[in-house]
């Protein structure tokens, strides 16, 4: 890295970065839930989509929260640089997913996400080991300092998408998405401190 570049600049060219990604997969969740409300009738809704909807979007918006702490990066890499965009794209894939371009092909959205599941699980199972290999990058000092409650949440993450992506029963999917939900619900209200 030039060492002439001021970090808090290479900071704030990556959340400008980081900003457009995830604005588009705002968007895009944004624009699918208001499909519901604007075509009650016509778009009918499918609980575990519509339960992955909300999760993936909490999802979205931690990592957008948690971009704030990249300001104390002090060592910028184009691999750090990289694996952030990736995260992104990877976030944005999701929703792009969840509320596809066309859905002609199907007879509604449980159709479609059942068909799509391999495509959903895997890549949401892929931001984990994403996620593993951005803070590896960081070094060990980083990684050991998170606990052991982030590799055993990353590595059963990634364990049960592998699941998901083979498992149609709609019970274990819910079951699944619930779980999702409540864990990230908790973990942020854990990890910002806001439970008193």
């Amino acid at each position: 890295m030039d060492q002439h570049v001021d970090p808090v600049k290479i900071y704030e060219h990556c959340r400008l970065i980081l900003g457009m990604v995830l604005s588009l997969a705002v968007a895009r969740m944004l624009n699918g839930i208001a499909r519901f409300v604007q075509h009650p009738k016509k778009v009918k809704i499918f609980p575990l989509h519509l339960a992955w909807v909300f999760a993936i979007l909490l999802h979205l918006i931690h990592f957008w929260w948690w971009e704030f702490r990249l300001i104390y990066v002090q060592e910028w890499t184009f691999e750090v640089y990289f694996m952030l965009i990736v995260y992104a794209i990877d976030i944005f894939l999701l929703c792009a997913l969840l509320f596809p371009d066309d859905m002609s092909e199907y007879s509604g959205f449980e159709e479609y996400f059942m068909s799509r599941r391999k495509w959903f699980f895997g890549i949401f199972g892929a931001s984990f080991l994403i996620d593993f290999a951005d803070t590896a990058l960081k070094g060990s000092t980083y990684f050991n300092s998170l606990g052991w409650e982030y590799p055993a949440r990353n590595a059963l993450f990634i364990i049960f998408c592998l699941m998901a992506m083979f498992v149609a029963k709609k019970r274990v999917q819910m079951t699944f998405v619930t779980l999702t939900l409540i864990y990230e619900i908790s973990y942020i209200l854990r990890l910002y401190h806001t439970m008193h």
